[in-house]
């Protein structure tokens, strides 16, 4: 039960990767928990998909098939977005290699890269999303995250691929933020996407999933053998959760996106608070490349609110918005990312937004703002 490629984004939400419609099924089979499974006495693995539970669950593969028909690439799927990044990165990279990291990116990237690329010879370079970029020549990896996480800058996607590839490197671009639905970057010119699943992809706050994807076996091949060999594989249950969840984010991404317009509208109208970033927002340094290369905004702003005790009081205040790491839930969230290690000021908030009423959802930020609970 696939679907077809002129399909709306809601009609290939509900329908990515659920099997052929057979009388007395269900929609999407339940998940299939196994180590072993039984064997051809005489053929052995070579008689059947299914050998060994770590690299064989069918439960995962219908999962790898929902994700790839959102991003337009083949999938597999990891254990965590931290699994799925670190993996790529050790599956390509050699000593000697060089790869260059987006310096504004997720925080445990940059820390893997230092603690444990550069020490198996690997060097690394860092980049501002925005640039300016180091040559490519001699590079064997550039990796973007657009829009970065958590400045919401955005990396002008066809055009470092082609600088990238003209001088003979591999381009990743990791869309945790923007999702399959808000941008592909397969068809923005990109080798290889990865991304957390466990933000607004799966979009619960339940499971942790990561995901490579890609058009080539060059790479597919190498990224399955690590993951065999690792075993960073989710277990079928979370595979199964994050296929049923995945149907939904159509709905979740539109009341996220239009919670994040108007409390970035809210923010940048308020003079106590700073550095309001949306890439859908006029005005923001992002808003004229995110219009041009996203097919949606994604439901995550962010703002300063001078320090960590002003942060804390806003936290406190707030009736709907929970303190709480990680984003693209049906909750909104906030946190102070400096606490994480994030180069940041004191008081920068990330804030994700939920599917709670658009209105009430600024009432409540309006009165916690000024220290109060709403009525």
């Amino acid at each position: 039960m696939g679907t077809d490629s002129a399909d709306g984004d809601g009609t290939r939400c509900v329908r990515a990767g659920l099997p052929e419609p057979a009388p007395g099924q269900p929609f999407l089979p339940g998940p299939v928990f196994a180590a072993p499974y039984h064997l051809d006495p005489r053929q052995g693995p070579a008689a059947t998909p299914n050998g060994y539970g770590r690299p064989d669950n069918p439960t995962r593969r219908l999962l790898e098939a929902a994700i790839g028909e959102l991003e337009g690439g083949d999938v597999r799927v990891f254990a965590s977005g931290q699994a799925a990044i670190t993996g790529l990165l050790l599956a390509v990279l050699r000593p000697g290699d060089t790869v260059v990291l987006p310096a504004d990116g997720y925080f445990p990237v940059r820390a893997f890269a230092t603690d444990t690329l550069a020490g198996i010879g690997v060097r690394v370079l860092f980049a501002p999303t925005v640039g300016p970029y180091p040559s490519f020549a001699g590079v064997r990896l550039v990796l973007l995250e657009s829009p970065a996480n958590p400045g919401l800058d955005v990396a002008d996607v066809p055009a470092l691929a082609a600088a990238a590839h003209a001088a003979g490197a591999l381009v990743a671009v990791d869309n945790t933020t923007a999702t399959p639905l808000g941008q592909r970057p397969l068809d923005l010119g990109a080798d290889v996407v990865v991304a957390s699943g466990t933000k607004a992809l799966t979009g619960h706050s339940d499971l942790l999933l990561g995901y490579v994807a890609t058009r080539s076996a060059g790479l597919l091949d190498p990224v399955t053998a690590w993951r065999t060999m690792t075993g960073a594989v989710p277990g079928a249950f979370d595979a199964w959760l994050a296929h049923r969840s995945l149907a939904t984010l159509d709905l979740r991404l539109a009341r996220q996106s239009a919670n994040a317009e108007a409390l970035a509208r809210l923010l940048a109208g308020r003079p106590d608070v700073t550095g309001v970033r949306w890439p859908g927002l006029p005005g923001d340094p992002a808003y004229a490349l995110a219009s041009a290369q996203l097919r949606r905004m994604p439901g995550v702003l962010s703002f300063d609110l001078g320090d960590a005790e002003r942060v804390a009081r806003f936290l406190t205040a707030s009736r709907l918005v929970a303190a709480a790491t990680s984003f693209g839930g049906l909750h909104t969230t906030a946190d102070r990312r400096a606490q994480w290690g994030d180069d940041t000021p004191p008081g920068f908030v990330r804030l994700s937004c939920g599917v709670e009423d658009t209105a009430d959802l600024v009432a409540d930020v309006t009165a916690a703002l000024q220290g109060r609970a709403p009525c």
